[in-house]
């Protein structure tokens, strides 16, 4: 704990309130870098499409997808835990793992009936949290569990 009195006001920090800054700061980051693999996995689609270089590059993209999902869950543990924030984070977190691991078979088993809809709602989702989290609202409330911000 850290105390300093700065103009006849005394300000208390704890490891607590600075690491909530820092886990939001890493789990947004890690929403980012998901909504862009995703959103990098629809590129590489259209270049498998279009060349013969395409799937190497599909089959690439989907194991980085899948770490950042990864990361997703724990940055979202992380900002939890240490931070004291809400862990809805990790549902969310886990329901994209849940979906990434369901992308990846449905990839390997060519059934692209299911994939294509799948990576389309997985990148809208994606986009979503990514945009919540910046805004600091879900449903009225910010993803790391305290209210969003005052409206007047």
């Amino acid at each position: 704990m850290t105390t300093r009195t700065t103009t006849g006001t005394t300000v208390t920090t704890t490891a607590t309130a600075v690491a909530a800054p820092r886990g939001a700061r890493f789990l947004r980051v890690a929403v980012a870098l998901q909504t862009l693999t995703i959103f990098l996995q629809a590129v590489s689609a259209g270049v498998l499409l279009s060349s013969s270089h395409g799937e190497l590059l599909h089959g690439v993209g989907a194991r980085v997808m899948y770490g950042a999902s990864m990361l997703y869950v724990l940055a979202a543990v992380l900002a939890w835990r240490p931070g004291g924030g809400s862990p809805r984070p990790i549902a969310y977190a886990s329901g994209f793992l849940v979906l990434a691991s369901a992308q990846v078979v449905l990839g390997i088993a060519h059934v692209p009936s299911v994939h294509v809809p799948l990576g389309v709602l997985m990148f809208g989702l994606s986009v979503l949290v990514l945009a919540r989290q910046n805004t600091g609202t879900a449903g009225g409330r910010g993803l790391s569990g305290g209210s969003g911000p005052e409206r007047s």
